[in-house]
């Protein structure tokens, strides 16, 4: 039988702009997973999920121990057989314009005439999400638009499934996938693997642009960010700086209200927004330098 086998505890705690990196690192150390969601007003939701038969207690201890003040949450029962698989590795395939995105637990899977992305689910939180998709159209449309394409900046890659489909898309393009999360950058090798394009994408950590690694192979043709609205201002200014002249960013991670003052902050450091894309509260922007 499965270690996890049975129904498992989900934690959610209150959204917030910012999960605080001491609360995220208890999370890590505590639970069996832990994922961020993302509300439709753009907040993050820290969820860890744990056994069914962990306790609360145990958990508030720990954090005493830790030294952390837990924010407000809700603990709910997830009935299932093997609480892992059903609630947390496993996701249905996603077609988004010539992409399908699919978990690496799909044995008979048939791409068709797809672009096929596998990811390693069990970390792809996000491989369903409406930042991803619009990202994914707004690299598709990227495509249509240029074909000489060496150099690609993939900012806050995740599991790498943007920097995956500028590989597949660009079969002899340098894809550089970056992101301040170790894990992250963990997963996105491994997914290069699967898919047979590790020879084209380096991952590793950085701090935004800040690494050698992003300064050492610019600038790109392409710049790919799909994070949230106040790093994505504060790094306007290195994304215009990083990116060359006539190439094209796709920005994501900010809400519909926000969508003025985040393209605005790019367009003053010289990239035009082309076209916007919209899924449900969230939007992204293709932009061009020049």
């Amino acid at each position: 039988m499965s270690a996890n086998a049975g129904s498992c505890l989900a934690v959610k705690f209150a959204p917030c702009a910012e999960t605080e990196p001491s609360l995220q690192e208890f999370a890590d150390e505590f639970f069996e997973v832990v994922a961020v969601d993302y509300t439709d007003d753009g907040q993050e939701q820290l969820v860890g999920y744990m056994r069914q038969n962990a306790k609360e207690d145990a958990m508030l201890e720990a954090a005493q121990k830790a030294g952390i003040v837990l924010p407000e949450y809700e603990i709910s029962l997830l009935k299932s057989d093997d609480w892992l698989a059903d609630n947390v590795i496993e996701f249905a395939p996603v077609e988004i314009a010539e992409f399908l995105v699919y978990g690496v637990h799909e044995k008979n899977i048939d791409v068709k005439d797809k672009i096929g992305i596998k990811v390693y689910a069990a970390t792809a939180f996000g491989s369903e999400h409406q930042t991803t998709k619009c990202c994914l159209q707004g690299l598709s449309d990227i495509h249509k638009l240029i074909d000489g394409v060496s150099h690609v900046l993939d900012v806050g890659t995740g599991s790498g499934i943007l920097s995956l489909a500028a590989a597949k898309l660009w079969p002899d393009a340098k894809i550089v996938a970056v992101d301040i999360d170790e894990e992250s950058v963990t997963v996105t090798k491994q997914n290069a693997i699967d898919n047979n394009v590790e020879k084209q994408i380096a991952a590793a950590y950085s701090d935004g642009y800040q690494s050698a690694i992003v300064k050492n192979n610019a600038p790109y043709d392409v710049i790919l960010a799909n994070i949230l609205a106040r790093p994505l201002i504060a790094m306007a200014g290195d994304m215009a700086e990083y990116i060359k002249s006539d190439g094209y960013a796709v920005i994501s991670g900010f809400i519909d209200e926000q969508t003025d003052w985040v393209v605005g902050e790019h367009e003053k450091c010289g990239l035009r927004l082309i076209k916007l894309y919209k899924a449900d509260n969230w939007r992204a922007a293709l932009l061009r330098k020049g």
